[in-house]
């Protein structure tokens, strides 16, 4: 069998890319030879960009929270914690700042602690309802996560953090990326959505035995 590079486009606010994280994480376990390269996607890039987007923060917020619904009804759905958010009383987070901690995360210790880092932030998101927009929230993820956090907040706050964010935010537009999740196999099927655990092991699988990745 052959390697595999899977390019994984997620927004730290997309519950739908928590789902799909843990799958992920489930099969590179049993497949060590495919590659996952996380790349930036924000959904809500800035402040008000939720209330942009739907109106005002309170009917965002509502919508979103029909998104976290479905995702937590999924059979092999993680915990997502929909009314512990609807509870709380910050506004809904933007994206930003979630994907600079990963990305300083990732300027630290690579795609493998990228990916540990979305997934405690998405943790802290999706199932601790947790503000992560608050650093002070994002540090404790880093210290969770046994980074070095003296030098994560000053990657954080960095110019190469942005940079990073940016340049992914380009080639998601080159690639045609326009929600998340997106998955890109070696960089030539694109497969956007949330798609089950089974269908992703199926194309794996065809992909490193060198088949049609659309075979059955």
């Amino acid at each position: 069998m052959s390697e595999l590079r899977l390019d994984f486009y997620h927004d730290v606010l997309c519950v739908w890319c928590f789902l799909a994280s843990a799958r992920l994480r489930r099969i590179v376990k049993d497949y060590p030879q495919v590659q996952v390269v996380h790349h930036a996607f924000a959904l809500a890039p800035e402040l008000n960009s939720i209330a942009r987007m739907f109106g005002d923060a309170e009917s965002g917020k509502e919508d979103i929270m029909g998104h976290w619904a479905a995702a937590a009804s999924q059979p092999d759905g993680e915990v997502i914690n929909v009314e512990l958010m609807r509870s709380r009383t910050f506004p809904y987070p933007y994206s930003m700042p979630g994907l600079l901690a990963c990305k300083a995360a990732e300027i630290q210790g690579g795609m493998p602690v990228h990916w540990d880092m979305f997934d405690r932030v998405q943790q802290a998101h999706a199932v601790e309802a947790r503000n992560i927009v608050d650093p002070a929230v994002l540090k404790d993820c880093a210290v969770e996560i046994g980074l070095d956090v003296a030098r994560w907040e000053v990657d954080f706050a960095s110019p190469a953090a942005k940079q990073a964010v940016e340049m992914d935010l380009r080639e998601a537009e080159q690639w045609g990326v326009n929600a998340v999740p997106t998955l890109i196999f070696n960089q030539r099927w694109i497969l956007p959505g949330a798609v089950p655990e089974s269908t992703l092991r199926q194309i794996v699988e065809n992909l490193l035995e060198g088949k049609d990745p659309t075979a059955k």
